[in-house]
C-alpha cells in the first residue's frame, strides 16, 4: 500500500518539446489541463506570466511550461490547495534545466560554446561578404522626364497676324 501512495506523489515525466515559445493550447496539451485553467492560474501565482504576442496570444517560455507542471503536480497529485502551492513555489526554488536530463559537463558545455562561437563567426563573415558586394555595385540612377512638353513652332503659322 505504501509503495502504491509513493508512486501516486512522483511527478510524471513530461517531455516538454525544444522551442523558444509555446501557445496556450500547447502548454495545455503538455500539462493535461485546459487553457482556462492556465489562464486562472496566471491570476493566482504571480510567477506564471507569458508575454502576449502581437495579436495578443499567450507565449509561454520554457521556464513557465515547467512553472505551470510543477503547479499541476502540487494542486492535482499532492492535494495543495491554491494558496499552499502558491506558498510552496515561494519556498522551494525552481528547478533548473530539463527534467530527466543529466546536466553537461564542462568539456560538454565548452564544446557547445566553441560550436556556437564557429557559427556566429560564419554568419559574420557572409555578412561582411554581403555588405562588400553591395558596396562595390555602382547605384542606377534614375532621371526622371520632365513633365512639361515643348513643341517647335513651325515657320509658318497657322493664324497669322
Amino acid at each position: 500500500m505504501a509503495a502504491q501512495s509513493a508512486q501516486k506523489r512522483l511527478p510524471p515525466t513530461t517531455e516538454i518539446p525544444d522551442r523558444l515559445y509555446f501557445r496556450i493550447g500547447d502548454v495545455a496539451r503538455i500539462c493535461g489541463v485546459e487553457p482556462y485553467v492556465l489562464r486562472f492560474w496566471e491570476t493566482q501565482f504571480p510567477n506564471l506570466k507569458p508575454n502576449k504576442g502581437g495579436t495578443g496570444q499567450r507565449l509561454y517560455r520554457r521556464r513557465e511550461v515547467e512553472l505551470a507542471l510543477r503547479i499541476k503536480q502540487l494542486v492535482h497529485n499532492e492535494g495543495y490547495t491554491l494558496a499552499g502551492a502558491r506558498q510552496a513555489l515561494e519556498v522551494t526554488p525552481r528547478p533548473r534545466g530539463k527534467q530527466g536530463v543529466l546536466p553537461l559537463t564542462d568539456e560538454q558545455a565548452q564544446q557547445r560554446l566553441d560550436a556556437a562561437t564557429a557559427a556566429i563567426g560564419r554568419a559574420r563573415a557572409e555578412l561582411r561578404e554581403l555588405a562588400r558586394q553591395l558596396a562595390a555595385q555602382q547605384p542606377t540612377v534614375h532621371r526622371r522626364r520632365s513633365r512639361l512638353t515643348t513643341f517647335k513652332t513651325q515657320a509658318d503659322p497657322l493664324f497669322p497676324s
